[in-house]
């Protein structure tokens, strides 16, 4: 296809969280170029509006070079903001933010969960009842003058609407769902040979706070955890497995949504999936122009 990837993962993203984000391994990177991996510190947030904007960088320089963007990733919101477009957000509140913290280490996520879900119930729908982050962020969007955030983002926002900014093919893979649990139990493994729990006691020795936005992903929470209780990583293990399953579960609940989405059967193997997404791709061309695949 004559493609350079572009990434969607919102782990991928940040430097030095390697051993549990399956990143690209530099033969693969030599082989075809890769944007939007390794692009941001880990100890500043990297948001959906910084990702679009890299992402609109790296696609129209591909675009330009005269070859194919290949959006690959299982972050749906990065895929939703980069086809949908992303509503500017009201500026962060640094104050009313710490004061909010302060409230959740006093009081726990939970309870700050039910104060977004009597504000604005929609966005509390979308948010899980421990993701402090984005609880504290919803409540001080919710905070904002005016119309709720939800009642914006239906109006004005990612969420209403067909037209996309690009023309686009969409492959999932899909897989059995018990094939599925053993791979993912066997990618955690993966996560401790890789030295996963030393890589964290190094990010925090290298400045990472413990509230960075990258330890929230799956994998460095537990072994974060962990570290900061002294118990032996080892203990997360379990966890891990666990929240992987979850998370792999709303993926898919994610993916089911996304319009245009064809999955294709992930045990056919790599030679059989890249010939079913090139052929589509070369039919797609002939007949309609696409400008990238994701």
């Amino acid at each position: 296809m004559g493609g350079e990837i572009v990434g969607c993962d919102a782990l991928q993203v940040y430097r030095g969280f390697d051993a549990g984000t399956a990143k690209p391994l530099r033969i693969e990177r030599e082989r075809v170029p890769h944007w939007l991996v390794d692009v941001a510190d880990p100890r500043r947030d990297y948001s959906l509006a910084d990702y679009v904007r890299d992402a609109d960088a790296a696609i129209a320089g591909i675009v330009a070079r005269g070859r194919v963007p290949v959006v690959v990733g299982g972050t749906g919101m990065y895929l939703r903001g980069l086809l949908k477009g992303v509503l500017p957000a009201p500026p962060r509140d640094e104050a009313l933010r710490a004061r909010l913290r302060r409230m959740t280490g006093r009081f726990g996520a939970q309870r700050l969960h039910r104060l977004l879900a009597s504000v604005d119930p929609v966005t509390a729908g979308r948010v899980a009842p421990g993701d402090t982050q984005r609880i504290v962020r919803a409540l001080e969007l919710a905070a904002a003058p005016g119309e709720t955030w939800s009642e914006r983002l239906k109006q004005r926002g990612t969420w209403s609407g067909a037209l996309e900014r690009y023309r686009a093919l969409k492959f999932g893979l899909d897989l059995d769902r018990d094939v599925l649990a053993r791979r993912l139990a066997a990618r955690v493994e993966t996560f401790f040979a890789a030295g996963l729990p030393g890589e964290v006691v190094g990010l925090l020795a290298s400045g990472v706070p413990e509230t960075a936005n990258a330890f929230k992903g799956i994998g460095y929470r537990e072994i974060l955890r962990a570290t900061l209780e002294r118990r032996d990583p080892e203990s997360a293990r379990e966890a891990i497995v666990v929240a992987t399953r979850q998370y792999a579960k709303r993926q898919r609940t994610w993916f089911r949504k996304e319009q245009g989405l064809l999955w294709i059967d992930a045990s056919l193997g790599a030679e059989a999936l890249a010939a079913t997404i090139v052929a589509a791709w070369h039919a797609a061309r002939a007949d309609k122009g696409a400008a990238s695949a994701c």
